[in-house]
């Protein structure tokens, strides 16, 4: 497991197909901030790969950046774990979004099924 610190994320890549992001509290992520995100997975994981995206901050993404994020076609599935009704709430509406391309996500309430599910994704 290795950790990196991007300027408003850290990234944890726990395999070269697995990485959990925890982005930063406060961050209003832009396109720019989106294309780092994704050149740093395409540099350092193995595709197709799987996120892990635990909502332990409070975040927000101008609308450029929501239609982007999460649309590389290397990323396979997403689990997102949030920990109250907000930030579920924001993650529903986060999915709504039209974008170039649908993910393939689910939301858990535990950091250990959010895994399960992406491993078992696998099989």
């Amino acid at each position: 497991m290795t950790e990196h610190q991007l300027g408003f994320a850290r990234i944890i890549i726990h395999r070269k197909n697995l990485a959990e992001i925890i982005v930063n509290q406060g961050v209003f992520m832009d396109l720019a901030q989106v294309d780092q995100y994704h050149t740093f997975l395409r540099t350092h994981l193995s595709a197709p790969f799987n996120l892990l995206i635990n909502k332990l901050n409070s975040y927000s993404y101008t609308p450029e950046a929501q239609r982007e994020i999460g649309t590389i076609r290397e990323i396979d599935k997403m689990a997102i774990v949030t920990y109250n009704k907000i930030s579920e709430l924001a993650t529903q509406n986060l999915n709504r979004q039209p974008r170039s391309r649908n993910w393939t996500i689910k939301s858990f309430r535990t950091k250990e099924t959010a895994i399960g599910w992406l491993d078992s994704a696998n099989d």
